[in-house]
C-alpha cells in the first residue's frame, strides 16, 4: 500500500483556487473564476495589477462559464438552478455594476448562440421559450437590455452564424439518424441542403464555422473517410479541400484567426494533444508555448489586437498552470495555478496502454498506478467515463488522482463507441450498450490482471452517466469480474430513459435510437440490455448517487432500481442529491459524495480512507 500522504478531499473536491482567466478585448483588464465567500463568482481586474474583486454575487451552485462581451464593458455568464440546465444568461456591467437576468424565463433554456468584435454591442441566444423542443434566435442589445427574435426555428438541430451574425447554415436530422447541412446566401433567401451524412459520419461531423467571405464552410467530418477531417467546403460548388487529417485519430478541433477566420492549426487528440500547423504565422508561437513548461497546452483567450492570448498547461501530475503569452517578444508570464496546494502532495503519472479486444479491436487507454508501490496485485478501480460518446484523454484529473492516492490502481479505459478513433472504432457501438461496449470493459480487468497489476478479487466498477450505466451493468451483468460497483446518475431501464430524455433532446432522437435502440419498437431488445432487468443477479456491493434534478438522467432510473433491490433484499447504499442535476456542481455535494464513495472502496477493496 502506497505511504504517500493522503491527500485531503477539500484539496481535490473543493473549489479551486482560481481558474478560466479571459482577458478583456482591448487587454486591459483580465476576469477569472475564484471563490467569494465560498462560492465560484468572476473577478475582474487591471492585467498585471494585484487589484482583483468579485463582480458576481452568486451564493448557491457557483459560476462555471463566462466570457467577455465585445463591447469590452460587459461580461455574460450563464447560471441554471439545482442543475436543472434550464440556463439563463446574465450580464455584468462593469462600468454600473449592475448584474442582469436576460432571459428570465421559467423552463427555458438559454445558449449564447454567437457575438462578433465586429458587431460588439450584439449577442446572439438560443432560447427554448416558444418550443421547448426547438431553440430560436435571439438578439440582445447590450446597450439596451432589449431582447427580440431574430429567427424561429423550423425544425433545426443547429444552427450556425456567418461572421455577420447571420444564420445562415443549419443541421437538420434524418429518420435514419444522418444528418443534413442546409445552407442559404442571405437571411431571405431560401434553405438548400449543401451536404449531407449518413448515419455513421453524423456524430463525427460538424460545422466549424464559416470561411472569411462567407461563401464556403469549414467542416470537420468523416464523409469519404475513416477518421474526421477538416474540410473547406464551398457552398455554391460543392467542391470540398481536404486541410487536415490524420489516418487513425480525428481532428477534434481547429483554431481561426480571429479576422481573417483562415484556420490556424488543426488539434488531432491522440495519446496527447498533437496540433497540426496550417499557417505559417503561428509555427513560432506554438514552438515557443511548448518550451514554457510540461504538458499539453490549450489557447484559451486573445484581445482584439491578437498580441496576447492566454494558455492553460495541463500535466497529468500537477495543477493547470494559466500563463499569459505576449506574441510580439515570445514571452510567456505565469498567472496562477488552478489549484497550487497540488504542489505539496506526490501526485500519480497517467501512462497510456493499449490491448486487444476479443473480437481483435486494439482499445486504448490510461492506466494510473499508486505512487511508491510495487506494481503487483494492486486493488483496482476500472473508472469508466461518461458520453459514451466522448473519451479519457492525458492530464490532471482529480479523480484519477483520489483513486491512485488511496491506493487503487486506476483504469480508463476508451471502449468501443468512444470518440477520437475514427467511425469505424465509434460505430462498432451501435447497439452494443451492454454487450460488446461492456465486454471491452471486462477484457480490460482481464489485461491488467493478466499483467499481474491488478488484484481480480479487489476490483471495483466507478463511473457516471454512462459509466454510471456500466457500473450497473457491472453489477448486474457481471457481478463475478467486480468486487463492488459505484454509480452516479447512469440509467438503468434503456426504455425509460430514452423516453423521459428533456424536450431539447427530442429533435435528436433519432442518433439514440440508431446507437441504442426505439423503445417504440424494440422494447425487448432495450430491456435486454437494461441493469434492472437483471437486479436479481446483484451479489456485490452497490453505491447509487443520483441528482433529484437532473434532467438528462431522471431521478427515477436510480429509484426504480433502488426499489428493485429494497424489494429483493439487496443490499446497497443510496444517495440522493435535492440541489444537484447531472453530476455535483456544489462542493460541498462534491465532498459528501467523495467521503462517502471512499469508505465504500477503502470496505471493500481495502484502500486508504480519511480517518
Amino acid at each position: 500500500m502506497t505511504t504517500v500522504p493522503l491527500i485531503p478531499l477539500e484539496v481535490l473536491f473543493g473549489n479551486p483556487e482560481r481558474l478560466s482567466p479571459q482577458i478583456s478585448p482591448d487587454g486591459s483588464r483580465t476576469a477569472y473564476i475564484a471563490p467569494d465567500q465560498g462560492v465560484l463568482n468572476v473577478w475582474v481586474g487591471t492585467t498585471g495589477k494585484d487589484d482583483y474583486r468579485p463582480v458576481t454575487k452568486d451564493r448557491d451552485r457557483g459560476i462555471r462559464f463566462f466570457l467577455w462581451a465585445h463591447d469590452n464593458r460587459h461580461l455574460l455568464y450563464i447560471q441554471d438552478r439545482g442543475g436543472d440546465e434550464n440556463w439563463r444568461v446574465y450580464t455584468v456591467d462593469l462600468e454600473t455594476g449592475e448584474i442582469a437576468d436576460r432571459t428570465p424565463f421559467e423552463g427555458v433554456q438559454a445558449r449564447i448562440q454567437a457575438h462578433s468584435k465586429h458587431f460588439p454591442h450584439e449577442v446572439l441566444i438560443g432560447l427554448n421559450k416558444d418550443n421547448p423542443q426547438l431553440h430560436d434566435v435571439w438578439h440582445l442589445d447590450l446597450r439596451t437590455g432589449e431582447l427580440t427574435k431574430r429567427f424561429t426555428n423550423p425544425g433545426f438541430v443547429g444552427l450556425v452564424e456567418d461572421h455577420q451574425l447571420q444564420v445562415r447554415a443549419a443541421i437538420a436530422m434524418r429518420p435514419d439518424g444522418g444528418q443534413d447541412v442546409l445552407v442559404r446566401d442571405t437571411e431571405d433567401a431560401e434553405w438548400r441542403t449543401a451536404i449531407w451524412f449518413d448515419p455513421e459520419d453524423a456524430l463525427f461531423s460538424r460545422v466549424a464555422g464559416f470561411t472569411g467571405d462567407g461563401r464556403g464552410l469549414y467542416l470537420i467530418s468523416s464523409k469519404e473517410a475513416n477518421s474526421a477531417r477538416l474540410v473547406r467546403f464551398d457552398i455554391t460548388s460543392g467542391d470540398s479541400v481536404v486541410l487536415a487529417e490524420d489516418p487513425d485519430y480525428d481532428v477534434v478541433d481547429v483554431s481561426f484567426h480571429p479576422d481573417t477566420h483562415q484556420p490556424l492549426w488543426a488539434t488531432v487528440l491522440k495519446e496527447r494533444v498533437h496540433r497540426m500547423v496550417l499557417d505559417p504565422s503561428v509555427a513560432g508561437d506554438l514552438e515557443a508555448l511548448a518550451a514554457v513548461q510540461q504538458g499539453d497546452f490549450e489557447i484559451t483567450g486573445r484581445d482584439h489586437s491578437d498580441r496576447t492570448w492566454l494558455v492553460a498547461y495541463t500535466t497529468d501530475d500537477g495543477p493547470v498552470s494559466y500563463y499569459s503569452f505576449d506574441r510580439g517578444t515570445n514571452a510567456a508570464t505565469f498567472l496562477f495555478d488552478h489549484r497550487s496546494v497540488l504542489r505539496q502532495y506526490t501526485l500519480a503519472k497517467m501512462e497510456p496502454f493499449s490491448f486487444t479486444s476479443r473480437d481483435g479491436l486494439t482499445i486504448h487507454g490510461y492506466l494510473t498506478f499508486p505512487p511508491g508501490v510495487e506494481r503487483t496485485n494492486l486493488p483496482t478501480v476500472l473508472n469508466v467515463h461518461g458520453g459514451p460518446y466522448w473519451r479519457d484523454s492525458w492530464g490532471f484529473d482529480p479523480e484519477v488522482q483520489f483513486f491512485a492516492n488511496r491506493g487503487y490502481l486506476c483504469v480508463q479505459v476508451n471502449f468501443r463507441g468512444s470518440t477520437g478513433y475514427g467511425k469505424q472504432f465509434l460505430n462498432a457501438g451501435n447497439r452494443e450498450w451492454g454487450a460488446r461496449m461492456h465486454d471491452d470493459l471486462v477484457d480490460a480487468v482481464e489485461y491488467v490482471v493478466a499483467q499481474g497489476w491488478a488484484d481480480p478479487q479487489r476490483t471495483a466498477i466507478f463511473g457516471g452517466s454512462y459509466g454510471g450505466y456500466a457500473a450497473l451493468v457491472g453489477a448486474t451483468f457481471t457481478p463475478e469480474v467486480f468486487a463492488c460497483a459505484v454509480d452516479i446518475v447512469g440509467p438503468s431501464n434503456l426504455k425509460t430513459f430514452i423516453e423521459s430524455v428533456p424536450p431539447y433532446w427530442q429533435p435528436l432522437i433519432a442518433l439514440l435510437h440508431t446507437r441504442v435502440g426505439n423503445p417504440q419498437t424494440e422494447e425487448e431488445f432495450l430491456w435486454s440490455r437494461s441493469p434492472l432487468s437483471k437486479v436479481e443477479q446483484i451479489n456485490i456491493p452497490l453505491l447509487i448517487a443520483q441528482g433529484a434534478n437532473d434532467p438528462r438522467v431522471k431521478q427515477a432510473e436510480s429509484e426504480q432500481i433502488v426499489a428493485a433491490m429494497k424489494e429483493k433484499g439487496i443490499d446497497h447504499e443510496y444517495m440522493l442529491f435535492p440541489d444537484e442535476g447531472h453530476g455535483f456542481a456544489k462542493p460541498e455535494n462534491r465532498l459528501q459524495f467523495y467521503a462517502a464513495a471512499e469508505k465504500f472502496l477503502a470496505k471493500h477493496l481495502g484502500g486508504r480512507a480519511t480517518t
